[in-house]
Parts: structure tokens; sequence; C-alpha cells
């Protein structure tokens, strides 16, 4: 009788700008399926990296907190028995002046090489994520709109032919938090001068129109609990009043989130809008992002390997 060989099962942790994140997943179809999804706010951004400048130093002390909680999560993920891992870093880390020390620091906790993404990287992952993640994706262009504390993409592609136009800014929710809203809650002349900022900052993107736009990333996510999946403009003004009328400690209490989170997410909101309006296309919470991205390409290259008749991962998972 022959033994069904197990689903292949792979791990991301995300080192990102406000939170380093693990995701493990396996196929089960044309689908993903969740194992396991942790979160812990590092705040990277924190340390002044990502910033206005575009660099900064991680530091000592954030970089052997940061190692520790990388090396917490490839155990678990390892415990899980993964066939293949990847530990990927995106803006935050990219204009760090010591990354290579932060590189150096993970290797030594754990033995994972961190990949330190390039825009374009972390566009066409996002993308990947976004869309590989959707039961029937639309034809014609689709948009992805990848929200990050240090800087936002906004990609344009297809399903079937992947990225075909993106662009990376040096805006994110940890930037514009620190740098245009310092109060919390954050003032009505604060709002009203980072929507003039962004509109600034977007007015030289010159993307082609996709037919609909999903969003990606923490600020995104996080939007579910207030307002589902469908992210128009007055939904998300109605998200932005119901953060701003209080200290973000209380908004996120009243609405089950992060405080931290409850924090950052007004600066979210506005470049969700200002995002949105650039592609002029409605926008949409997707299920996959980054993460995601990462675990269907690791997925797709160990499928590769076993269809050419190599040991495949999972008969040596067996």
């Amino acid at each position: 009788m022959s033994r069904s060989l197990p689903l292949p099962r792979c791990a991301c942790i995300d080192v990102g700008s406000n939170t380093t994140r693990l995701l493990v997943a396996e196929a089960d179809g044309t689908r993903l399926h969740e194992l396991v999804s942790e979160r812990a706010f590092t705040r990277l951004g924190a340390s002044g990296v990502g910033g206005a400048s575009g660099a900064g130093a991680v530091g000592p002390h954030k970089i052997a907190e940061v190692a520790a909680i990388v090396a917490h999560q490839a155990r678990l993920a390892s415990e899980l028995g993964v066939d293949s891992m990847r530990v990927v870093a995106t803006a935050a880390v990219r204009h760090a002046i010591d990354k290579q020390a932060l590189v150096a620091a993970i290797d030594a906790a754990c033995g994972t090489t961190l990949e330190v993404l390039s825009a374009e990287d972390e566009a066409r992952l996002a993308f990947h994520g976004a869309i590989g993640t959707l039961a029937e994706p639309p034809p014609g262009l689709l948009g992805v709109v990848d929200v990050g504390g240090g800087s936002t993409e906004l990609v344009v592609g297809t399903a079937a032919g992947g990225v075909t136009w993106s662009v990376s800014l040096a805006v994110g929710s940890w930037v514009l938090t620190v740098a245009d809203l310092p109060s919390d809650p954050p003032t009505p002349a604060q709002l009203d001068g980072l929507r003039d900022k962004l509109v600034r900052v977007f007015a030289a993107v010159q993307a082609p129109q996709p037919v609909v736009a999903y969003a990606v990333g923490g600020s995104a996510t996080s939007m579910r609990r207030l307002m589902g999946v469908a992210l128009e403009c007055e939904a998300l003004e109605r998200g932005l009043q119901a953060l701003v009328t209080r200290p973000a400690a209380e908004a996120a209490v009243h609405l089950g989130l992060h405080a931290e989170r409850a924090r950052l997410l007004p600066a979210g909101i506005l470049l969700l809008d200002a995002a949105a309006r650039a592609l002029q296309a409605p926008l949409r919470l997707a299920d996959g992002g980054l993460r995601e991205g990462v675990v269907l390409e690791q997925l797709a290259a160990l499928e590769g390997l076993d269809g050419q008749g190599g040991p495949g991962a999972r008969e040596r998972r067996r």
C-alpha cells in the first residue's frame, strides 16, 4: 500500500521596518494553507533606519534584539519540519549603514542568511503573494499597493505574466508618523499637512491603470477589522476618524488593535488613499503579501526540483 507524501512546507521570516514576521505555510492544491503566523514589533524605524534621509544605523542593541527574534522564529519553523526557509529584509535594512552587521548577527544566531531585498524584488514578491493567493485572479492589469513602515511599493502586472511596472517610494507608515504626525492623536493640521505632502509625492507617479488594486502590508491587513475588504475612499476616511479622535492606546483597545499598530495606522491609511488615487483603481484587501510571495516562490522551486527527477523535499521529510 502506497503512502501519500506530506505536503511541501515552507517558511518566510520578514524583517521589516515595524515588525519581524514569521509565516509557515504548505501547499494545499492551488492555495496556501497557513500553519503558523507570528509577529514581533521590532521597530527598526525607531533606530533611525528608513527615515527621510534614506539612511541610518540599526545599532548594536537593536541588531541583537532582531537576531534573537529571528532565531526564535527560525527554531519554530524548523520544529514544524519546513522543507525550505528564507529570511528576508525590506527597506529598513536596505537603507541601513550597518546592515552587514545585522546579516552577520542573524547568521551567527541561527545559521540562516538574511536576504536584503532590492526594491524591485520587494515589489515582485508582494505582487506574487497578493495575486498568487487569489482564487480566481481577474483578467487584465492588476495593481498591488504594499505600504510598509519605511517605503511604499506600487506594482502593476498580470496574473499570467507577472510584474510589468513598479515604483518604490521612500514613504512608509513609520517614516510619516515620526515626521508628520508627531502628536498622539494627530492634530487636524498635521493630517491636512500630510495629505498635501502625499499629493506632491504621488504626483510624480505615472502608473498604468489597473482594473483593480490589492492592498498588502501591516497597515492594510489591520484595516480588515475596521472596514472589511473593500477600501473605498469613504471607508478609509471612516477608519481614519475612528483612530484620530483619541490617543492610540485608547483607540487600540476600542478597535481591537495592537497599540503600536494603532499609532501607525493614520499615516498608513493616508498612504493607501494616496496610492489608490494614483492608480485610479478600486482598492481591496489581499489575502497574501510579501511573505506569501516568498513562500510561493520556495514552493515553486521545490516542485521544480522534484520535477527534475531528484529526491524531492517531501520525500526527505516523510
